[in-house]
This record gives C-alpha cells, sequence and structure tokens, in this order.
C-alpha cells in the first residue's frame, strides 16, 4: 500500500501544481481544503479497516493532521499568503511535500501491511511474555558478573481447558522470537501450547519483561555474516558453530527445565497448567534448528523435532586432519527436515573429496523416521514469516526468493505450505494422530 499512496501523492500534488499554474496563484484556500479532505479520507479508510492501525501509519497519521490543523486555523484567520506568484515557488513546495511523504512511509515501506496465513484451528490464541533467570549461567556477553536471562514467549489456546502437547522454538542466527509467529498461531489454534525463545545477544534484539533492551552482539553479528562469505577456514567455522550451539543449547535445556517444573507446580501461571510435560516438540531454524536437534540427542522426553534449513552441524562431533568426523549413532527421535531450494542446491553440488558428509543426508540414510522435505522456489528466509512481514528486508540481506521452475511460488504459499507440514508432523508424534509421510514434492 506504501507505493500506492506515494503514487496517489505525486498525482495530486502534480495537478495541484498545474492548477495553480493555470489560475497564476497559489490556490492557499484549495490547498487547506485539500489537507483538511485527504485526513478525513484517512481516517475514514482506518475505521473502515481498509488500513490497518499500527506502528507503520503513524508517520503518516502525524503528518496529515498537522497540515490538516495548520489548514483549519488558515481557513478559520482566513488569512493567506498574497506573496507573488512564481511557479518555482510551488513546484519547490511540491517537492517538499513529497519528500516528507516519502518520509513518513518508511515504516509502510518497509513493513507493508500484509496478512500472515489463517490458522486453521478452533482455538482462539492468547499470548504471554516471561523472562526467565538462569542461576547457574553468568551472562559471559557483559562484565556485570549478572546471571543469564532468557526472554520467552507462548502462544497457546485461550479456551484451553485440558492439556496440550509443548512446542519449544529458537531462531537463527540474529533473528526474533516472532520469526515465525503464523506457525506459532496454527499450532496453538489446533491444540499446542508454543514456547518461542529470544537468545539475548544472538537474537536482533530482545526486550525483557522489565522492557530492558537487548541488541544483537556485533562481534557474533561480524563473525556469522565473514562464515557466511567464506572467510573462514573449515576447522575455524567448525569450532565458532559448536560455540554458539552450545549457548543455545544450554539456553534451550534451562527454559525446558524451567516450564516443566512449573508445568508441575500448580501455583504457576495459567499457561504452564495447560501443557503435558509427557508431550514435548522441538524446532528450530537454521542454528536454531541444529541446536534443538542436539537438545533431542541428550533428552528423553522429547518427541520429535522439526529442523528448518539447515545442515544440522551439531551431528559432526570433532574436526580431525581436515575432516569432519561424524556422530554414527543413529538420531533418537523422529526429525523433520524442511529444506529450502538454495540449500538443496549447496548439498547438491558438495563434491564426491569434500571434507564432509552432508550431515542431514546421513540421517536419512540411517533414521527411518527421518524426513526430507523440499520447498521450491524458496530461500533460506522463506522458512520464516519474514518474506510476507517486509520483503524490503528480505531483499536487502541477500535472500531474495528464487522462482521455481514450472510454477509460480509465493512466499506466503510456501509458509501455508510449511505450516502445514509441521502441524501434521506434530500432531502425528505428539498426539499420536495417524500417520507422517513426507510428501515427494511440494
Amino acid at each position: 500500500m506504501g507505493p500506492i499512496i506515494l503514487q496517489i501523492a505525486v498525482i495530486l500534488e502534480t495537478a495541484f501544481v498545474v492548477y495553480c499554474a493555470v489560475k497564476k496563484s497559489y490556490q492557499r484556500r484549495v490547498r487547506n481544503f485539500e489537507r483538511i479532505g485527504v485526513l478525513a479520507v484517512f481516517i475514514l479508510l482506518a475505521l473502515a479497516s481498509v488500513i490497518h492501525w499500527g506502528f507503520r501509519w503513524y508517520g503518516l497519521a502525524t503528518l496529515l493532521l498537522a497540515w490538516a490543523v495548520l489548514g483549519a486555523w488558515a481557513l478559520i484567520r482566513r488569512k493567506m499568503d498574497m506573496k507573488d506568484y512564481r511557479i518555482g515557488r510551488i513546484v519547490g513546495k511540491a517537492i517538499g511535500t513529497l519528500a516528507l511523504v516519502f518520509l513518513a512511509l518508511i515504516p509502510l515501506l518497509i513493513f507493508p501491511q500484509s496478512k500472515l496465513p489463517p490458522v486453521t484451528g478452533p482455538h482462539p490464541v492468547a499470548t504471554v511474555k516471561y523472562t526467565y533467570t538462569d542461576p547457574g549461567r553468568i551472562e559471559t556477553f557483559t562484565n556485570t558478573g549478572a546471571n543469564r536471562e532468557v526472554n520467552v514467549e507462548f502462544w497457546y489456546p485461550a479456551d484451553g481447558g485440558g492439556s496440550y502437547p509443548l512446542v519449544v522454538f529458537s531462531h537463527g542466527a540474529f533473528g526474533i522470537k516472532t520469526s515465525n509467529s503464523s506457525t506459532f498461531m496454527d499450532l496453538a489454534s489446533n491444540g499446542y501450547v508454543v514456547c518461542s525463545i529470544d537468545h539475548p545477544y544472538h537474537s536482533l534484539m530482545t526486550v525483557d519483561a522489565a522492557g530492558h533492551r537487548t541488541m544483537v552482539d556485533q562481534s557474533f553479528l561480524q563473525a556469522v555474516i565473514d562464515l557466511n562469505q567464506g572467510k573462514y577456514d573449515e576447522e575455524t567455522g567448525y569450532r565458532l558453530h559448536q560455540e554458539w550451539m552450545a549457548l543455545r543449547v544450554a539456553d534451550i535445556k534451562f527454559v525446558l527445565d524451567t516450564i516443566l517444573a512449573k508445568a508441575r507446580d500448580n501455583g504457576s501461571g495459567a499457561v504452564y497448567r495447560l501443557i503435558s510435560p509427557g508431550k514435548i516438540g522441538l524446532m528450530g531454524h537454521s542454528l536454531g534448528g541444529e541446536s534443538m536437534a542436539q537438545v533431542a540427542r541428550g533428552r528423553s522426553d522429547i518427541g520429535g523435532v522439526v529442523n528448518l534449513d539447515s545442515n544440522l552441524q551439531g551431528e559432526y562431533l570433532d574436526y580431525v586432519n581436515g575432516k569432519y568426523v561424524m556422530n554414527e549413532a543413529v538420531y533418537p527421535v523422529p526429525l523433520l527436515n524442511i529444506l529450502t531450494s538454495t540449500t538443496l542446491r549447496l548439498f547438491d553440488s558438495t563434491p564426491p573429496d569434500a571434507c564432509y558428509v552432508v550431515a542431514v543426508r546421513h540421517i536419512s540414510e540411517t533414521d527411518p523416521k527421518a524426513f526430507e522435505v523440499d520447498l521450491p522456489g524458496s530461500d533460506h528466509m522463506s522458512v520464516t514469516d519474514l518474506p510476507i512481514i517486509s520483503p524490503f528486508l528480505v531483499s536487502i540481506i541477500g535472500a531474495s526468493v528464487p522462482s521455481s521452475v514450472g510454477q509460480e511460488v509465493t512466499p506466503y504459499a510456501t509458509v501455508e505450505k510449511m505450516n502445514a507440514l509441521v502441524l501434521k508432523f506434530f500432531n502425528t508424534y505428539l498426539k499420536g494422530e495417524g500417520n507422517f509421510t513426507a510428501p515427494e514434492s511440494n
């Protein structure tokens, strides 16, 4: 909608400049009525829900209100500018007006008004946020000596009475806990309690219960960028991954243990009383998927894991003599690997004499309950909500969705397919409903 509004503004300003040129005057009265009318149209569109009120509209609404108030005040005072008419002055003011409109529209251009896929379950969904403090760990990203805090958000059935399986999510490198909100909403509507974790200093930004904001650690951010650009050798990359996953795994285990302890405590909050401690699923994107897969290897209470587009590098036990050492133990729980086209192309291009075996493929070949699903026409960020919420940001980070041969694939359709697969998988392995079979093609 942002580009449309900008086009309308260009048309209106062009028409006004032409009108003033024909009349050879500034037409202040017309301009003032126009600005009052534009604000009135904006309000009507908001009331009609054409405009979904939110942060993206604040700048434009403030600008239109200011212009309308000034216009109304000028009309009441009946004081018009009587300066000598000059077409250059009108053109300059039109350019200034368009510049202000563009600046006010920046939030809308970056985060266009969009709708996530609708939920498919019967339950209304509620959310709640908490901050957990780990008494057993000191925060290593600061030198304050404070204990590490982990922020979480829950999505759960608002009308819940009984108990529901728990699904815990971990975001990718410098992601955020709401990166897959549409998935969380859909699961919760179908009778799940979903907990998504913000990993402080790995998350792009997180806010704790007291309102304190923590931004991503710049050293971590730069290391991830450098790794993706191939600036590290294989062994250094392996050691970095191990370090990052160790932090994630510790966060996830702490959150899981905290939730389960509260679920068994009748005095805890309402969301905890909805959790069935014996039915737990894990899910993560990229670095979060790798970490979740390793958590499941070390626990006996996990019913299934969904990995969103990672190679599960935690399956490499070491790096010795220029080779990765693969974990040969069969993966212990059902595992759904949802992989994007770009990742699969990378796997397929691995030469036979490479220093590693693709971990996802190794698990698929050795574990009968490991599934691999391809989402055609997708890229690494396609398995999050970001391409729907902000195509602009996706293009900035270089993760634009490639075209799919023979069919048109939209980010919206990709997320819908992913959400349906996740729901079906967890329904099978956490609720015991039917059998999960990975489709040949999606």
